[in-house]
């Protein structure tokens, strides 16, 4: 179940919000779990007893941890317990058959590939609950003593399949006491539904274009249209994984949990070290706090650092995906961010559309690298893209989808929501229009559409 869906929009959310909010206060959390578990178990029911295994072993793990203070042997012993199984869960489900594939390919093998699925979310809850843990074992938090508090921390709905990454500390507050005002609801409402148009009427819309292109030839298409369809997935991937963010911290907000920001702009950045500052701050955050900082960070040698960057940007490759095309991604990213880190930062500040050109050339190149696994594929789109190949057939896409990417160019930016800021209450009611306009086109698509992915339920 998608949040961007008519069985969410129309049986689920008005179900569990209305439980919810009847429900008396000290049994919300109860309810939130019993909600959450219905959510995740609707399409993916064999994965029930995992999910209850990683609320069990996560809260095991940390009362053990609290309960053995006295004792290191004991708390590492617990921590272990967390991040194996954690990491193992993860490991198993996700690069098994990556494993055995680049095995059979090395030795001339002929291992068997499993027959297995990806759980949904496993990427983020996994990550979640081990950094819960890991937290506890530094002692920044207490161990959360009520099983169903910290289940409801680990399974709770808007963010269980696709972030963002909340951490314990982010809610662990909120979980003990939280209220929810109207402000709190209507704002709630106010964020998912923007959410929900990114997602619907902009990723969907130029998604189809990338779609398109992707199914082709990639030895015959023409430069102009190997960068157009590029650039739509540009487009799609951003407000894709923005615009269901955006939901996830809506419903988080109407029930009474504010969640952290997720995406601030990137694509207005002027380098590469700003723009992940600015996408999936989630993920950046977690593998600095939890990766890179223990690793030394930069408070080391030079060399040191370089490798640093290299082990945090190899698993974020890794973590996006079990294929070598989302390694050879996250080490792209690694050599700028090392020439940034050397040279190259302080003259791309010096000119902002210098950096701003340099940083978007980066990074549309980088989604083609993201987007297509096979190599060979991927080698025939990059010579389509620099080959200054001729044809006319991307004028047939442009004249389509022209005004869908002047929209989605005005949204990469923060213009309106500037304008808003400036024109504060005189909105009013043409900003509420606007709301429902969206909302109902919204709706419309869903209806009427079959084109609906979620990019990062792959991941």
């Amino acid at each position: 179940m998608v949040f961007s869906s008519i069985l969410f929009l129309f049986r689920f959310f008005p179900a569990a919000m209305a439980v919810y909010y009847l429900a008396p206060r000290r049994y919300k959390n109860l309810v939130l779990l019993i909600e959450s578990l219905i959510f995740y178990s609707w399409g993916e029911v064999r994965y029930f007893p995992i999910m209850v295994a990683s609320i069990l072993v996560d809260y095991i793990a940390s009362n053990g941890i609290e309960k053995h203070r006295d004792s290191k042997g004991a708390c590492r012993a617990f921590l272990c317990l967390s991040v194996v199984f954690n990491l193992g869960m993860l490991g198993f489900f996700k690069y098994t058959n990556f494993i055995l594939g680049n095995l059979s390919a090395l030795f001339g093998l002929s291992l068997p590939a499993l027959s297995l699925t990806l759980p949904l979310g496993i990427s983020f809850y996994t990550f979640q609950t081990m950094s819960y843990t890991i937290d506890v074992y530094r002692g920044k938090v207490p161990a959360e003593r009520n099983i169903v508090d910290f289940g409801a921390f680990v399974v709770l709905f808007p963010q269980l399949i696709a972030g963002p990454i909340v951490r314990y500390t982010d809610v662990n507050r909120e979980l003990k006491s939280r209220t929810i005002t109207p402000g709190d609801v209507q704002e709630g409402i106010d964020i998912f539904i923007r959410g929900l148009g990114r997602k619907v009427l902009i990723a969907n819309n130029i998604g189809s274009l990338w779609t398109e292109v992707s199914a082709m030839n990639f030895s015959v298409i023409s430069t102009p249209l190997a960068w157009l369809g590029i650039l739509a997935y540009t487009f799609q991937i951003y407000f894709d994984f923005s615009g269901y963010s955006q939901m996830a911290i809506g419903l988080g907000r109407m029930l009474g949990f504010r969640f952290p920001q997720n995406f601030n702009d990137p694509y207005i950045a002027k380098s590469v070290t700003e723009f992940w500052r600015r996408w999936h701050m989630t993920l950046g955050s977690w593998f600095r706090e939890y990766l890179y900082i223990p690793l030394g960070g930069n408070r080391c040698s030079f060399p040191r650092q370089i490798f640093n960057l290299f082990v945090v940007w190899a698993a974020t490759g890794l973590w996006h995906g079990a294929s070598w095309n989302f390694v050879l991604w996250g080490l792209y990213f690694f050599v700028f961010l090392v020439l940034e880190k050397a040279f190259l930062r302080p003259v791309l500040e010096g000119s902002r559309v210098l950096g701003h050109l340099y940083l978007l050339f980066l990074v549309v190149v980088s989604w083609a690298i993201f987007a297509i696994t096979d190599f060979a594929a991927l080698g025939r789109f990059l010579t389509a893209m620099f080959a200054f190949r001729g044809g006319s057939e991307w004028l047939y896409y442009l004249r389509n989808y022209g005004v869908t990417f002047l929209l989605a160019a005005f949204l990469s930016t923060p213009l309106l929501a500037r304008l808003e800021k400036r024109l504060g209450g005189r909105l009013g009611w043409a900003k509420n229009l606007a709301l429902v306009v969206i909302l109902v086109a919204s709706i419309a698509y869903l209806e009427d559409a079959t084109y609906n992915p979620f990019l990062y339920f792959r991941f």
